[in-house]
């Protein structure tokens, strides 16, 4: 049926595919901290599950897949990263759709150009007028909000850490957000990252909590999957309340929650460690755990990492449209060796 539009994908070097990858160097996937392959989280959080009347998701939160593991996670992140209220959703595309849920009809949505794939769909689900700022840039941030008292509510969208870029969003744009309106940040990759607990962008610029709205993943850092939302707790129930990807949605297992929390609590029990850890891979030139070498082309981007798979090294190679041009996108997991990420860099940046 569509044979021939998958030709074309095919013939420009687009054309995904899912593939196995077991037993490889992963410098690929977003488990920062090596959390997903740590046996004495994976412990906790199974001996834990063994003691719950139900370890499956059930239904929706509203019906009843709202569970004391839900709730008892939920605080557990309001008391640490110092929120009114939180909320657990199935993952972070979710999250960030539910997020645009909050900006209604005469209300002002000023988005980052390179915002998260998900949160691109979500302006495309309200009714609000939505600008979008160049990348990173206050001045045309500013100039794209100068009449910004004209609306009922203003809300700031970026990113904590760039996915695609792995660059930090700058401090006066945050300071600006909260100035206007709410800043809204996506700290799917910047928690676990950085902060003085390692809680993130928030933590790091010591954002007003209640001029924030903050979403992250248990899906990268954490070594889980979902996603959770902690902003002022009126928020939280308007969410609740409007937010379809909430309301519609089958409630994350308490599985997935017990892994995020015993992850972060993992985390916060050896703070020295990872923030050490993690400053022995910043020597790459990078602001973060995420390095990004540009491609020649498609070809060249699948052509290396096939090279690199042969040595048994998994990199990512991002081509369009996910970006305007491809990249090879290399993750500096701490369990990984900096001899490894050396030499896989270099061969990236040969011609």
């Amino acid at each position: 049926m569509y044979k021939k539009e998958l030709e074309v994908l095919n013939k420009k070097g687009r054309l995904r595919q899912r593939k196995i990858y077991d037993n490889l160097i992963d410098l690929a996937s977003n488990d920062y901290l090596c959390l997903a392959e740590n046996k004495t989280v994976r412990k906790k959080a199974f001996e834990h599950a063994s003691t719950l009347f139900s370890h499956g998701a059930k239904a929706s939160m509203l019906v009843n897949g709202y569970t004391q593991t839900h709730k008892d996670f939920e605080e557990y992140l309001c008391e640490l990263n110092n929120f009114e209220d939180g909320i657990v959703l199935g993952s972070g595309f979710l999250a960030n759709l539910a997020l645009f849920e909050l900006v209604r009809k005469k209300d002002l949505a000023l988005v980052d150009e390179e915002y998260h794939a998900s949160g691109i769909i979500g302006t495309k689900l309200t009714s609000a007028e939505v600008r979008f700022f160049k990348h990173n840039n206050l001045e045309d941030l500013i100039k794209k909000s100068s009449d910004y008292k004209n609306f009922n509510r203003v809300f700031v969208f970026t990113e904590g850490i760039f996915s695609m870029r792995g660059d930090k969003v700058k401090k006066e744009i945050t300071s600006y957000a909260q100035e206007i309106g709410m800043l809204v940040i996506d700290e799917a990759h910047s928690v676990g990252v950085c902060g003085e607990k390692l809680l993130g962008i928030t933590e790091e610029y010591n954002l007003n909590p209640s001029k924030t709205i903050k979403m992250g993943t248990l899906g990268k850092a954490l070594g889980s999957y979902g996603a959770y939302i902690l902003t002022k707790k009126d928020i939280i129930t308007f969410l609740l309340n409007r937010a379809k990807s909430i309301i519609y949605t089958t409630a994350l297992s308490p599985v997935d929650i017990l892994l995020a929390y015993y992850g972060m609590q993992h985390i916060q029990n050896n703070l020295s460690l990872y923030k050490h850890k993690i400053k022995e891979k910043l020597i790459f030139n990078t602001e973060s755990l995420i390095k990004i070498i540009e491609a020649k082309n498609n070809q060249d981007v699948i052509k290396k990492q096939q090279k690199l798979l042969d040595k048994r090294i998994l990199i990512g190679a991002i081509r369009p449209p996910t970006v305007k041009t491809p990249i090879f996108r290399i993750i500096l997991r701490t369990c990984i060796s900096n001899d490894i990420i050396k030499k896989t860099i270099n061969f990236l940046e040969s011609k």
